[in-house]
């Protein structure tokens, strides 16, 4: 299992939190399994979508975890864990209309022997962190990383970009919301941050890896990272979850 630890907050701007996360030291696999959830659709909406989204991928996992699974298998029994999130929200919209198109972002990851499998569905991201520097894994479905995959923008640019909270892929609003799996390996040392985007819109990279590799306590790690974005401002919610490999 890895080391982990999480924080969520609702910031300054906000008037309820509407991230969700959660993790899990699976006994019976000995894996760690981590999610994190960035909820929208309206007040009621977008909390009850990101929690739905985490209760029922966790449900999942935990359920079909063995300790024998290979990364692919992980990879493909968390896509499926995506899809019932996806089905979840949606079966939810049908019976409240102030419900109506909500939806939620999602990213995860479950350890394996020498990494971990990691989804991704919107904007919320997951980086790899080492003594030699940080490294998004994920790649944003927004209409601001299009923009820089085309060369229309810097990813610089790309951060205070009046439509950088615009996404393309969401689970909830979209029918088939797929998701993007990653096969991360990890050395012993390595750090994953999973978070959502009021962290990635408040703090910088180079901050995040100052924190994690050069900070004073891995413990109080993720606290400061809030300080950060707090004294920025923190206009959105702010949700982390910090994984090292043993």
């Amino acid at each position: 299992m890895m080391e982990v630890w999480s924080i969520t907050d609702v910031g300054l701007v906000r008037k309820e939190n509407q991230d969700a996360c959660a993790v899990c030291q699976h006994e019976e696999s000995g894996r760690t399994l981590c999610v994190v959830c960035d909820g929208m659709g309206g007040a009621a909406g977008g909390k009850l979508a990101s929690r739905i989204a985490v209760d029922t991928f966790m449900a999942e996992m935990r359920k079909v975890l063995r300790r024998d699974m290979t990364p692919e298998q992980l990879r493909e029994a968390s896509s499926y864990a995506v899809t019932l999130a996806n089905r979840a929200i949606r079966d939810a919209a049908e019976i409240s209309a102030d419900c109506r198109g909500m939806g939620t972002t999602l990213v995860s990851a479950v350890s394996y022997d020498g990494g971990a499998v990691l989804s991704n569905v919107g904007d919320s991201r997951a980086y790899h962190i080492t003594a030699d520097g940080i490294h998004r894994v994920t790649k944003d479905h927004s209409l601001v990383e299009r923009m820089v995959d085309r060369g229309d923008i810097t990813a610089e640019e790309a951060r205070h970009h009046p439509n950088r909270n615009l996404i393309t892929r969401a689970l909830g609003p979209d029918m088939s919301a797929l998701s993007d799996e990653y096969i991360c390996p990890l050395e012993p040392g390595d750090f994953l941050l999973l978070c959502s985007d009021g962290l990635v819109d408040t703090v910088t990279d180079q901050e995040m890896l100052f924190e994690v590799i050069h900070g004073d306590d891995l413990n109080t790690c993720l606290d400061r990272l809030l300080s950060i974005s707090k004294s920025r401002g923190a206009s959105d919610n702010v949700t982390a979850v910090l994984m090292k490999q043993r």
